[in-house]
């Protein structure tokens, strides 16, 4: 039979159909440590022989799907058809009775395994109907499967929503993966002895014994370089990362991947000259669709609030344009240099909402970091993951599967600091020896006391990089990735060899669109954000690892992509009027908020580094044995003499500077990267001696 059954095992799994399974008992041998992460979110996996005498184990399909349990808990499904497995853990959202996957359409020639949500799939549902499809679930999952009938692979085109899908067409032997166009939902990949290997989470992929596990050090170099490895690679080597908004399909063992759509800006003079207001109301309108649509959801919806003014519009809006009951949920700081709760709680006493907070101390992010890491499966530059690693937690803990963030505003609105830092530089290149116009710098980090006492000299050795190659279309980025890039310093002279020669900017050159050179150094600026960091890092590490970690799954309704389109047909002097950030939305949306949310200097959040590890009296026994020489030597990637100066600097509690944080953050992690996923055995969760 097609449809093969898969023998039940220790998993405590109960047959349902011949194809899908479901949790039904909650075995204590489902997880080696958490046990509460088994309660809701979605993964997939799957593998394809190319040979069609070669079966797929269902046990390593099994063994998969187990390991993405966190992102699906409520039920396991599995189909397996001789050459093809496919794995399936759900988190119930919409159409909770009815929507089990793996899935298929009337005559089961087409089979789905999805992760995510289709925001518009009510619309669409109609629409294929009306050209003659029929429905037998009320799953937006099941929306994917017609609309693949009807359009094929363009389907993509179709579909407002954040996604990660795979398809299997038995009529055709054809197997296709697509990614949502902003990057929000992950899938990676990998082709290894005849076979194709993917997943949602790369330590699935790592459970097939066939697959070596490997660093690219190329993804390290550019890891500590943009903060996050160019797609398609990843930190481990031969294993690739379907890049958003793409898709890819295998047929006949050929794998071809394609790009589907991408951020269009209008040339440079060529934006449309319309009044300000009009982008305004525009803006409102396309905000509160993307929202209401972004709720829908048969279970209860709660959003995070940050203090800062994307989150708190994306929280009046549910609250506004909505009858839904809200619940919000914020992470306070015991370090105030890093707290915004009085924002918070201004915001909450405006709205009335249903409050919660999570305190967090450093120790905290010292005990959660292994956990951290094992979900971002990647070194990372800042402990910032962390405490989003317990707020998610704290929305599980209340009974909450989905939430409502701000993130991407700031991308596709101008919102960063980094924008207004390219205007100043911009004018102080055109009168380089000026003695004051580098001054203007010190406005950009009101929230940072040693950038206000920083002399000019100072402020020009940091800012000036780059400040004669004004035509250069990293000009806005140079001096982020410089600053960055020095943690390279404490490479190990093997690491050093295998990467001389390489310039991780000029790999990323390759990247951009024909396009991009047509655009005003805004947009350009906007781009690389928006494509880089945006999907490698905030919409990764600081995103969904964080809440599907602890089943939850995070909504963005300024990442719709009728907002981000619409947003880079706003003229540049409306996202930022002279220095004030995301103008337009302010005028656009401000009259919701209290105004000392809408007139207060934009605060990137920000978590304590190096204090979390080394600021409480005692450090850790994992990072005393990961950063002690021996490890360092024995991992290979640093320099040992190097790492313990960095250490004891860190020890002594001297001023460390954003090289330095970065730097021993970096290399923690990457040591945990080599010890979860290169010398230990994949489990379930990260290895109970980790955790301090």
């Amino acid at each position: 039979m097609a449809e093969a059954c898969l023998p039940t095992g220790r998993q405590a799994l109960k047959l349902v159909s011949c194809s899908v399974f479901r949790v039904l008992e909650q075995n204590p041998q489902l997880a080696t440590r958490n046990s509460q992460h088994l309660e809701h979110m979605c993964g997939i996996c799957g593998k394809l022989n190319f040979k069609k005498t070669d079966p797929i184990d269902p046990d390593l399909i099994r063994d998969m799907a187990m390991t993405l349990s966190h992102r699906g808990p409520d039920e396991l499904g599995f189909y397996n058809d001789k050459k093809i497995g496919l794995g399936h853990s759900r988190l119930s959202i919409i159409d909770l009775s009815g929507g089990q996957q793996p899935m298929h359409n009337e005559d089961k020639s087409i089979w789905i395994i999805f992760n995510g949500e289709i925001f518009n799939y009510l619309e669409l549902r109609e629409e294929l109907i009306n050209k003659g499809h029929t429905f037998y679930t009320k799953s937006d999952t099941e929306v994917i499967i017609h609309a693949y009938e009807e359009y094929g692979s363009r389907c993509v085109d179709h579909l407002n929503g954040q996604f990660a899908f795979a398809i299997w067409n038995k009529r055709h032997n054809e197997l296709m993966l697509a990614r949502d166009r902003m990057g929000i939902r992950p899938l990676f990949y990998t082709a290894v002895n005849n076979s194709f290997i993917f997943s949602s989470e790369i330590k699935s992929i790592l459970h097939n014994k066939e697959v070596a596990r490997e660093i690219d050090l190329f993804a390290l170099d550019q890891i500590f370089t943009f903060w996050g490895a160019i797609p398609p690679k990843t930190i481990f080597k031969n294993i690739m990362e379907l890049p958003p908004a793409h898709y890819l399909i295998i047929r006949d063992g050929r794998i071809d991947v394609k790009r589907y759509w991408d951020l269009k800006f209008p040339e440079e003079g060529e934006y449309t000259d319309l009044p300000e207001e009009y982008y305004a109301e525009r803006l409102e309108e396309l905000l509160i669709d993307s929202t209401r649509l972004q709720l829908r959801s048969d279970v209860p919806v709660g959003a995070y609030l940050s203090g800062g003014l994307d989150s708190s519009i994306t929280t009046a809006l549910i609250r506004k344009y909505t009858g839904s009951p809200l619940k919000t949920f914020s992470v306070a700081f015991e370090d105030k240099a890093y707290d915004e709760s009085s924002y918070q709680r201004s915001l909450v006493n405006h709205l009335n909402t249903d409050h919660r907070e999570v305190i967090c101390k450093n120790s905290d992010i010292a005990r959660v970091f292994p956990d951290v890491i094992w979900h971002t499966e990647k070194p990372i530059l800042r402990t910032a993951p962390a405490p989003l690693y317990l707020l998610s937690k704290l929305v599980r803990d209340n009974g909450i599967k989905v939430v409502l963030t701000g993130e991407g505003a700031d991308e596709v609105l101008a919102g960063y600091d980094i924008f207004k830092e390219a205007k100043i530089r911009r004018f102080w290149a055109k009168m380089p020896d000026s003695k004051f116009r580098p001054l203007l710098l010190k406005r950009l980090y009101p929230y940072l006391p040693a950038m206000q006492t920083q002399s000019k000299f100072y402020l020009e050795a940091f800012f000036k990089t780059g400040i004669s190659e004004i035509s250069d279309e990293f000009f806005s980025h140079l001096p982020r990735w410089e600053t960055t890039s020095k943690i390279k310093e404490f490479f190990s002279s093997d690491v050093r060899g295998a990467l001389s020669g390489y310039n991780a900017l000029e790999e990323l050159r390759t990247t951009l669109g024909t396009d991009f050179s047509k655009w005003d150094w805004l947009s350009k600026a906007q781009y690389i954000e928006s494509t880089k960091l945006l999907p490698g890092y905030i919409l990764s590490s600081q995103g969904d690892r964080m809440a599907m970690a602890n089943s939850v799954e995070g909504r963005f309704p300024f990442l719709d992509h009728r907002v981000v389109e619409f947003c880079c047909a706003i003229p540049p002097n409306f996202k930022m009027k002279v220095l004030k950030e995301k103008y337009i939305l302010k005028k656009a949306l401000g009259k919701h908020l209290p105004q000392d949310i809408v007139k207060r200097t934009k605060q990137p959040y920000m978590a304590p580094d190096s204090k979390s590890f080394f600021g409480n009296g005692t450090v850790p026994d994992y990072v005393e044995d990961l950063l002690s020489q021996r490890s360092i030597k024995e991992s290979g990637y640093f320099n040992p003499q190097s790492v313990e100066r960095l250490v004891n600097k860190c020890r002594k509690n001297l001023a460390m500077g954003f090289k330095d944080n970065m730097a021993l953050v970096g290399i923690l992690s990457m040591q945990l990267v080599d010890k979860l996923f290169i010398k230990d055995r994949i489990q379930a969760e990260p290895l109970e001696s980790l955790t301090p």
